[in-house]
């Protein structure tokens, strides 16, 4: 979606000066800040020293990890938005708007006492939602605003209840020590309040079936998607690694499993129904979001960290870059999914030495446990882009042969350091991986999910029309915020 169609008149000059200065001193605060947690982080590895500030605040390794994380992203997306956004009417309020996001992200990561940390969850949607309607003068970005608003307020709702219950029956208010202390409370009230953790993360992730409203959100300008992208919905993966414990004592792995699993099949699906580059981006990241949750229902809540991170690189990108992508597409007749015999032997060969890699460097998927299933998405992951490379009909066969290894090999190793490095920062923490015993709920699921895989990659929901519809009607935004208003 174009933002010069978002907005209806220029700045003067003046204001224009204003918000061009009013970015560019935000985007440096970012870059300071981004290169002084890197200094931080480098400074005291592998042993990251823990803070606490009269209870009310906690810095450690993982409290400085998401804010290097999140200052990058912010420091990018602001320094990329002080040209993108020249001449927008809006634009200061774009600054100012992210700007506040950005610390209210960090607010959260280092609050350990539950009224800071419930005020920062709600104060980031307010922002998050505002920036979706930063253009206040076009009707479909306000109702997209007050859509996605009513998603964030029931998101804080439940956070508030699942925390506050808590609190009150342990007579506790600080994160560190609610954390310790469920042993003397009723299995029923741990399990209310896990689901209620668990409902304020996937609906905040825009997780099936609350995935409606980031559909809906495309009315932000595309700094501001990427900031949401790149940041926002990666709450899921932050609010359950830090309520970790709490997951364990309700044992709600296999909700987080099902509903994370369920998501990304479907969300994939859908992504190859939509026609406009941001929708698909959306429909992308509701898959991703799925995944990340889907790593926390198998235990590793070090590997949902790793992944919201380099998916936030991954979408940040894709989102700054999307406006060259359209104007270099054009119009291609979709090809027909073919492989012959010699590529799947390729494709099955690869998957599994990936996996092995995989496994050697990271020491998960060892054991007959839930690490399978970290070691099959990594087999997935690989065989899809072995076969990515050998259709290529430009490339020799020497070249498809060579290349595959010599990507995966270093793509994996790359991943183990970020995955090794972030267990390292997280190992304080109460839960980092908790590899649970194979459930048969977990091997049902992994062959659904599989024979998902493969109905998507050979396009056989094409060939089922109530599917085809079905799938389009649900990944479709809120009727309001599109072509409503004149």
């Amino acid at each position: 979606m174009a933002l010069l169609n978002t907005y209806k008149k220029p700045q003067t000059k003046s204001v224009e000066d204003y918000a061009f200065v009013m970015n560019k001193i935000v985007s440096y605060i970012m870059w300071f800040m981004f290169f002084a947690t890197i200094v931080y982080l480098f400074g005291f590895l592998p042993d990251s020293p823990e803070f606490v500030l009269d209870d009310y605040f906690k810095i450690n390794g993982f409290t400085i990890l998401i804010w290097a994380v999140v200052t990058f992203f912010s420091a990018i997306i602001n320094s990329f938005s002080v040209n993108y956004l020249k001449g927008f009417e809006y634009h200061s309020k774009f600054v100012g708007l992210s700007f506040g996001f950005t610390l209210s992200v960090m607010l959260l990561v280092i609050s350990n006492h539950i009224i800071p940390f419930i005020f920062s969850w709600f104060i980031m949607g307010v922002f998050m939602a505002k920036l979706i309607g930063v253009n206040s003068s076009w009707g479909e970005a306000r109702e997209a605003s007050k859509f996605t608003q009513k998603y964030f307020l029931a998101s804080t709702l439940f956070l508030s209840v699942g925390i506050l219950f808590l609190a009150f029956q342990t007579d506790h208010f600080t994160l560190s020590k609610l954390m310790l202390d469920f042993d003397t409370l009723p299995k029923y009230m741990v399990i209310i309040s896990g689901i209620c953790i668990i409902m304020a993360a996937i609906i905040q992730s825009a997780i099936f079936p609350f995935h409606r409203w980031l559909l809906s959100a495309m009315t932000a300008p595309t700094p501001a998607s990427a900031l949401m992208h790149a940041g926002f919905v990666n709450g899921a993966g932050i609010l359950l690694t830090l309520f970790s414990a709490l997951i364990v004592a309700s044992n709600t792995f296999n909700v987080l499993f099902f509903i994370g699993g369920l998501t990304a099949i479907i969300a994939q699906f859908t992504k190859l129904l939509q026609v406009n580059v941001k929708q698909k981006l959306a429909c992308s990241t509701i898959a991703q979001m799925g995944f990340m949750v889907m790593q926390c229902g198998l235990g590793f809540f070090n590997a949902a960290v790793v992944h919201l991170i380099l998916h936030g690189f991954y979408k940040a990108y894709l989102f700054l870059s999307s406006g060259e992508g359209i104007e270099l597409s054009k119009p291609q007749k979709k090809l027909k999914v073919r492989i012959t015999i010699p590529q799947a032997i390729l494709v099955i060969v690869y998957g599994v030495l990936g996996a092995m890699f995989f496994t050697a460097l990271t020491g998960e998927g060892k054991a007959m446990d839930s690490g399978i299933f970290l070691k099959l998405i990594v087999a997935i992951t690989i065989g899809q882009m072995t076969y990515n490379i050998v259709k290529q009909k430009i490339l020799s066969v020497f070249q498809k042969i060579v290349v595959p290894p010599a990507l995966f090999f270093s793509g994996i190793a790359i991943y183990a350091l970020i995955y090794n490095g972030v267990t390292s920062l997280m190992a304080d923490m109460p839960m980092v991986a908790k590899a649970l015993p194979l459930s048969s709920i977990q091997v049902a699921f992994g062959i659904i999910f599989l024979a998902g895989f493969f109905i998507m990659k050979l396009g056989i929901y094409r060939q089922v029309p109530w599917l085809y519809v079905k799938l389009l009607n649900i990944s479709q935004p809120y009727k309001k915020t599109i072509l409503n208003y004149k």
